[in-house]
């Protein structure tokens, strides 16, 4: 237990909410804290919880908004 992450893993939750309310005021530690928590995820775990059918639909409604909205913004001026 005497390297720092096993003194990492020994916080309790009080401890955590702590740190987390001691950088509140501080920009620089806030973000630093919230990409320390930060985890990768592989193409393959992404792939598991993407729904490829629902996102392709999103992908053409926001196609169809946006070229509906140019046409708007294009008779904007008459």
């Amino acid at each position: 237990m005497n390297d720092k992450k096993d003194s990492m893993d020994d916080k309790s939750s009080a401890d955590n909410v702590e740190e987390y309310l001691q950088t509140l005021g501080n920009d620089d530690a806030r973000e630093m804290l919230y990409y320390s928590q930060e985890q990768a995820f592989s193409s393959d775990e992404l792939s598991s919880v993407i729904n490829e059918a629902r996102l392709n639909e999103l992908l053409a409604q926001s196609d169809e908004f946006l070229t509906s909205l140019n046409g708007e913004i294009g008779d904007f001026d008459e």
